[in-house]
């Protein structure tokens, strides 16, 4: 009989360990190439704070092992059209009314494909309709017969532009498509009215580039047809030092949106938002000053949060009563929602 730890024991002991070590490798290579995820999200102007928020969080999860690309676009509309295309860019940030626009779209294949398959990742801050215009104007109703710059077709205040004359019945002479910075620059020239900006307050263009002596001011909405479908909301006094009295508005709010998926996608998107939903302190501490007013929580009406942020995150914002990879490529989608605003 053989001593107990004989030779053939211990040849058996190395074999058992030997295929357990490589078993183990197996399993470390598995979590890291899982580790080493990439995901692309798609903001807005490298100057607004769509594009800074993606920058705080690339920088916030690279620890963790997940690359994000973060793209910058003309905003809102060709943000969702990217997401709903594929092609590298899993995540988006886009206004919350045109979500709601693009679920109220069904009879619109293109909006209707996308609607059933659009997700929330999280809901952000908000942002205020921002309507600079001559002084003598006193409201948005007497924006009717001007000419208003409404902010270049694939942005979210595009959207947000004409939806908001629809809802109030009101009809200006003209609107201009053309971005802020230009809507800017005509304003001060007296070649139009009034511009809409949609961005949370303060924001830099105006508050860098507009002065007392421009003789602008923002314009007050106070429709009731608006009132009852946005968030009525206050830009308080002083905000910008051209503007000394506090004006009514309305916002919408920023999301974070992604796309149905499953498979290692859904699986880096949880893994994302758990670090973002961890990360809060990091990003209010650290990051730009508009994440101290993020809710991850806040209830966002019609819109179901993406199954993997809930398996990660365990967190699904309930039922409130909010209102509703490159962008030089067609945009199908912008021109479904111009053409369904066109008959409205």
């Amino acid at each position: 009989m053989k001593p107990y730890g004989g030779r053939d024991v211990r040849r058996s002991v190395v074999k058992h360990l030997a295929q357990s070590a490589s078993v183990l490798l197996a399993c470390f290579y598995a979590l890291t190439v899982a580790s080493a995820a990439e995901l692309g999200l798609i903001t807005g102007g490298e100057q607004g704070t769509y594009y800074q928020f993606g920058q705080d969080l690339k920088k916030l999860v690279r620890p963790s092992g997940i690359t994000l690309t973060v793209h910058a676009s003309r905003g809102s509309m060709d943000n969702i059209f990217a997401v709903s295309h594929g092609g590298g860019v899993q995540l988006g940030i886009v206004q919350s009314d045109l979500l709601a626009f693009v679920a109220d779209q069904q009879s619109t294949p293109a909006l209707s494909r996308i609607a059933k398959g659009i997700r929330m990742v999280f809901p952000l801050y908000d942002e205020e309709v921002h309507i600079l215009g001559r002084r003598d104007i006193g409201d948005f109703e007497q924006l009717a017969g001007k000419r208003v710059a409404i902010g270049s077709v694939g942005s979210g205040t595009y959207l947000t532009a004409r939806w908001l004359f629809k809802l109030a019945a009101v009809v200006p002479r003209e609107m201009v498509p053309i971005d802020a910075g230009e809507a800017l620059a005509q304003l001060k020239a007296g070649r139009i009215d009034a511009m809409v900006y949609v961005a949370g307050y303060p924001v830099g263009l105006l508050k860098h580039q507009v002065r007392a002596d421009d003789a602008l001011t923002l314009i007050p909405i106070w429709s009731k047809s608006i009132l009852d479908a946005y968030l009525a909301i206050e830009i308080p006094a002083d905000v910008y030092e051209w503007q000394t009295t506090a004006v009514s508005t309305v916002a919408v709010k920023a999301v974070l949106i992604s796309f149905d998926s499953r498979g290692p996608d859904c699986e880096t998107i949880g893994r994302f938002a758990q670090q973002l939903a961890t990360g809060m302190v990091w990003l209010t501490k650290n990051g730009h000053p508009r994440w101290k007013r993020v809710d991850l929580d806040y209830p966002l009406k019609g819109w179901e949060q993406h199954e993997c942020v809930r398996k990660y995150v365990g967190r699904r914002p309930g039922e409130g009563e909010s209102p509703a990879a490159s962008t030089a490529q067609p945009n199908p989608v912008a021109d479904a929602i111009k053409g369904a605003l066109d008959r409205r």
